[in-house]
């Protein structure tokens, strides 16, 4: 709102100067479409991160940048037939009060997926009207993603919170029961522990959006982040019979956050460890292809649905809510390893057919020196 403020006042002042100097001769500066104006205006247009349109009571665009132009918001020297922006227009040029509205533009119009503009419309004068237009698409996502975190945040928190509540009341009335008791404090436990990883895998993952510095980039050896990572999901492993192998490439080096490395490999690794069988086999391979490093989690589990695969890094997103629930997870794991791939330039994917297990890929840029191969 403060740019298109800003932006406004500059609009009016190049357009009492061209409407003041109309009658002079013509300029060798043009404006992109409408009536000639004073010298300077069209680089002042231009240079706005806005589009901008001046319509005079016959919706003839007198003055209009790019910015408008690329917005499909000028047909043939005309505000186009956009009834959102008709409308504003119209009701600005009958209250002569300045109005402002989130106008959703159809995908026709923009030639690209639909749109949110926030515009400004402002009276000038005999029924002409100058209006701002910012597109503010992402923004709005970026709000709503915002809204259904938040949501979602309170809806994970609740449920272990709820449960130890009730937990405790059990335990209360079960003091005479010691094998009750055992029972009700292995599910506390069970719950302690499910609000604990929600709580540090939020704190991890606004570390990774930004909330703090990022770690000056270091020299990581692959073998000491997957070393790492083993040891840490061995346990976990071991408990329900689940062999750990570690394959490939051996004295692979990255560029980046040891720390970050090592808590995106955990993620992978307890994820298929989660969603594997007993008995089953979960492997780390580690390989150099290209300008990349490589390091691919594999498991034997119950694989991921088609219609599943493209979801699987958003937060909370759960492709087997049930199983989730049983295991402790909260959901976050995936987001997290998404954005440690984002923040060292890289990627993260995965293959799977459901019923034989998938397969998790990060693939991270290489230094240009330094790569030894064993």
């Amino acid at each position: 709102m403060v740019v298109l403020a800003a932006a406004l006042g500059l609009v009016l002042g190049a357009l009492l100067a061209a409407l003041f100097l109309r009658d002079r001769p013509e300029p060798d500066v043009q404006p992109f479409t409408g009536r000639p104006v004073v010298p300077g205006a069209r680089s002042v247009l231009e240079a706005l991160p806005v589009a901008v349109l001046v319509v005079d009571v016959a919706d003839e665009v007198l003055l209009g940048n790019r910015a408008a132009h690329d917005l499909g918001l000028i047909r043939d020297g005309v505000l186009a037939a956009l009834p959102q922006l008709r409308r504003l227009v119209r009701l600005t040029r009958r209250t002569l009060e300045p109005q402002s509205a989130d106008l959703q533009m159809p995908l026709a119009a923009l030639g690209r997926g639909p749109a949110v503009l926030l515009a400004r419309a402002t009276p000038v004068g005999d029924g002409t009207v100058a209006v701002l237009l910012e597109d503010v698409t992402q923004t709005r996502r970026l709000e709503d993603v915002r809204r259904d975190f938040v949501a979602n945040v309170s809806h994970e928190l609740k449920t272990p919170v709820g449960a130890l509540g009730l937990l405790a009341e059990a335990l209360q009335d079960a003091s005479d029961d010691p094998e009750a008791v055992r029972r009700f404090a292995g599910r506390a436990q069970h719950e302690a522990q499910r609000l604990g990883r929600l709580v540090q895998e939020l704190i991890d993952l606004s570390r990774l959006q930004g909330a703090e510095a990022s770690p000056d980039p270091e020299r990581v050896e692959v073998d000491r982040v997957v070393s790492e990572a083993l040891d840490r999901t061995r346990t976990s492993a071991q408990s329900h019979g689940i062999t750990l192998v570690r394959s490939g490439v051996s004295g692979l080096l990255l560029e980046g956050s040891e720390r970050q490395l090592v808590t995106a490999l955990v993620n992978l690794l307890d994820n298929a460890v989660s969603y594997s069988g007993d008995g089953t086999t979960v492997t780390v391979r580690t390989s150099h292809e290209g300008e990349s490093v490589l390091i691919a989690v594999s498991d034997q589990g119950i694989g991921i649905a088609e219609k599943d695969l493209e979801r699987v890094f958003e937060r909370f997103y759960r492709a087997d809510p049930a199983r989730s629930r049983a295991t402790g997870g909260t959901g976050l794991g995936l987001a997290i390893v998404k954005h440690v791939a984002t923040n060292h330039g890289g990627t993260v994917s995965v293959s799977s057919v459901e019923g034989l297990g998938a397969t998790f890929t990060l693939r991270l840029p290489a230094p240009v020196q330094g790569q030894v191969s064993a």
